[in-house]
Order: structure tokens, then sequence, then C-alpha cells
């Protein structure tokens, strides 16, 4: 199986390049499932339902979110009813919405995937290792399992963290990646156990900015220590940043690990 996750998706100009380049990846790289966090997707803070719509209709299977879920109100009954649409499973019993799908290829193959929140310099949540350690108790990967392939959003601040979750779960999971620093990392390994990882896929945004804000208002901020006027998003041409992993039918693991940087400013990798 050959899926292809995309880091956090930063305002209009991020939106446009993935819906815009989507259709043709699914097609080149013959893609079984994609993956997009895009909590960032709506001015640079929270996801509104159109955007999920037009997301979902480029070739996401599943969106996934983060610390700015709820900063769209909008977006509450939405994802109450779009099953496709995540949220970090670690949020407190009660919380609109799920951190858990099985997505259903258009080949009939079955995919877990969880989003998680980490908590290290982040909003205080439940443990996200127990969250992850649960929902993964009621699925087994590869032939004969319930599910093809496993993959986990783990949107986290600090790379310790997320280092710690990869390595919890290896052999467990098909890929683990991080999200939320909006800075690709060059780390894309497949762990001891098989299971792929990359501590940040980086963002799908203009990168001459300060993690995808207008440049000058963010640094502004650095420089005065008091708030100014609300971040906006830059409005450059974007990368897309992500990677791609190929899974063993037979067992759901890693084969191999690709990262993928497409348009704007970065180096350019594409996978074969």
């Amino acid at each position: 199986m050959r899926i292809l996750f995309l880091g956090d998706v930063v305002g209009r100009s991020g939106r446009d390049a993935v819906t815009e380049a989507l259709p043709g990846l699914r097609r080149d790289l013959a893609l079984d499932c994609v993956i997009v966090n895009a909590e960032n997707a709506s001015h640079g803070f929270g996801l509104a339902p159109e955007m999920a719509r037009a997301l979902f209709a480029a070739g996401a299977d599943a969106i996934t979110l983060g610390n700015h879920a709820w900063d769209r109100k909008e977006i509450i009954p939405y994802i109450e009813g779009e099953p496709r649409l995540l949220r970090p499973l670690n949020y407190p019993p009660g919380t609109p919405g799920r951190g858990v799908a099985v997505i259903e290829t258009q080949k009939g193959a079955r995919v877990l995937v969880l989003n998680a929140m980490g908590r290290l310099f982040m909003d205080a949540l439940d443990d996200p290792f127990r969250g992850v350690q649960a929902a993964l108790a009621a699925h087994r990967m590869g032939q004969g399992g319930t599910v093809a392939a496993a993959v986990l959003d783990f949107h986290a601040e600090a790379s310790s963290e997320k280092l710690a979750m990869g390595h919890s779960f290896d052999g467990k999971l098909s890929l683990v990646v991080g999200t939320h620093t909006h800075t690709p990392s060059a780390d894309h390994q497949i762990l001891p156990g098989g299971t792929a990882y990359m501590t940040d896929a980086g963002m799908c945004g203009d990168y001459d900015s300060v993690i995808g804000m207008e440049k000058g208002g963010a640094s502004l901020r650095f420089w005065k220590k008091v708030p100014g006027e609300r971040l906006a998003p830059a409005e450059g041409p974007a990368t897309i940043c992500g990677l791609l992993v190929e899974t063993d039918d037979a067992t759901g693991l890693a084969t191999r690990v690709a990262p993928l940087r497409m348009g704007g400013r970065l180096s350019q990798a594409m996978p074969a």
C-alpha cells in the first residue's frame, strides 16, 4: 500500500496548492490513501467545513487537526457528522468528534488513522500514549487483521515526545509522523520494528514566512514582547511538504519512506 501524508496546511496559499496538486499526486504516485493535517487551513487558525469539503474532493481520504481544532466554531457540528475528519483522541471524554477512524480505500483496503496531541509545551490534555494504546487494542495490521495499515499523526511541539511516541509503538503502526512545528525534519526512517517515522512532516504553505505567518508582524512580536495585530498567513507560493510510505501487505509495516517537497522555496524532493 502507498500512503501519502501531508503536513499542516496553512492559509489560502497552502489550501490552493494542495487542492490543485493532489489529484495529480494520487495519479502519478499511485496512491492508495492520502491523509492531510489541515488545522491551520483557515487563515492559519482552524478549519472551516467548506475547506474540509474541498480537500476531500481533491483526494484526501482523511483530515487530521490539532491545537487549533476549535478555532472555527462551525467545525463543531460538521465534525460530528464527518467520520473522516479527526481531532486529537486525547481530548477529554465528551469533546465533539473523534480521534480514530478506519478509512476504506478505493481498492477496498482498510486504513486505521489516529490523531493525538502532545502535552509538552501544549495544552494540558489526557495522556496521548495511553490513548493511542487503547485505540490500537481493537485492531491488528496485515493479512488476517482488522486493517491493512495504521497511521498516527502526533501533533506535538517537542521532538523528544514525538520520538518517544515513535519508539513506543514501533512495530504496531505503519507510520508515526509529527505535525505542528511547520518545519520538515530530515530524520525520516524506518524504526527497528518496522514503523516509518518522521519528527515533523513540515507545512503546506509559504516558507517565506515565520512558520507560515506573515514575517513582519510575527517577527515584531519577538522584538517588542507585546501583542500586536492578529497574525496573518503569508500569501506567497507554497511548498507542499509531507512523506510517502509504502507498506507490506502481509504485515502492514513500512518497507519504504521518502519525503515529498513540491513547489515554493524549499529544495524539491519527489518520491519515485
